[in-house]
């Protein structure tokens, strides 16, 4: 069986998969082989899974950027998530980490208030397309400008929130929580609307701007027409894999928190999260491309 990472070796996405595989190769009792199919922001491979042959021997590992924000981004989508992909399961979420220099704004409200005074607009970089997402979207409920700055990664997106070149970013948890505790950043909330149970002193951007939630997350998705047994079979599987004491603590390292759900269920929570993220990337004013 291969499992089919959407982005190149050395990426989030690369480390989880490696990560899941041996654990879920032993839950199933057969080889899962890791496959990076890198290209296009996660649709090479997503779209060799949509085309693969539904015999239980292609899994991918499906998250936010490919089923919920590429196909409102891109005009002319190879595959339709709801249409060429069959749910397994989830594999957990994660929220993006608020980050300003050591001299920026101290906590959230002293942050909004920052925002709304700078003049021409506080500046946001990011290195992906939810991440940019977020700060426009900030802007717009809060009524205010904002000028999002493009970076090749969130490595290099943090680092000039570090040197002060850019006021703010929106980071992954792990490199965030690094260049904090080196003195470098402050973490000031996160961005979903529930507690962040790795960093539950964390406070949610909601508790200061109501209705601010946005999360990242993975599932595994096997091509469409895949025999509803081997479906079940492969979700049970990965349930028991999210539930090993051993990934549950590799997640948190990450800041990753695991999520268990049925192949029904999460079949409800892409389709939720797709309409969702539909909505930001309108309220951003983003035009597919």
């Amino acid at each position: 069986m291969r499992l089919v990472a959407p982005f190149p070796p050395g990426s989030g996405t690369d480390v989880l998969a490696r990560l899941l595989a041996p654990v879920l190769s032993r839950e199933l009792g057969q080889p899962v082989v890791v496959d990076n199919r890198p290209g296009a922001n996660g649709i090479v491979g997503s779209q060799s899974v949509a085309t693969a042959a539904p015999d239980g021997y292609s899994l991918l590992i499906l998250g936010t950027s490919a089923a919920a924000i590429n196909p409102h981004t891109i005009r002319r989508m190879p595959y339709d998530v709801a249409r060429d992909f069959a749910m397994v399961g989830m594999i957990g979420e994660t929220p993006y980490i608020l980050c300003v220099g050591v001299d920026g704004p101290r906590d959230l409200p002293s942050f909004l208030a920052f925002l709304r005074e700078k003049p021409g607009g506080a500046t946001f970089s990011y290195g992906n397309a939810g991440a940019m997402i977020m700060a426009t979207v900030m802007g717009r409920m809060l009524g205010v400008p904002v000028t999002p700055v493009p970076y090749r990664g969130g490595a290099e997106a943090i680092t000039d929130v570090a040197a002060g070149r850019v006021d703010a970013n929106f980071a992954d948890y792990s490199p965030a929580l690094a260049q904090a505790q080196t003195g470098r950043i402050r973490m000031i909330g996160h961005s979903i609307a529930h507690s962040f149970a790795v960093a539950p002193e964390l406070p949610s951007v909601s508790s200061v701007l109501p209705g601010f939630d946005m999360n990242v997350w993975w599932s595994i998705a096997a091509p469409a027409g895949t025999p509803q047994a081997i479906i079940e079979r492969a979700g049970r599987a990965l349930n028991a894999t999210m539930s090993t004491p051993e990934i549950v603590e590799r997640l948190r390292l990450v800041g990753d928190t695991p999520l268990h759900m049925s192949p029904e269920e999460t079949t409800r929570y892409v389709a939720a999260q797709h309409a969702a993220w539909g909505e930001r990337v309108r309220l951003a004013g983003i035009e597919p491309q």
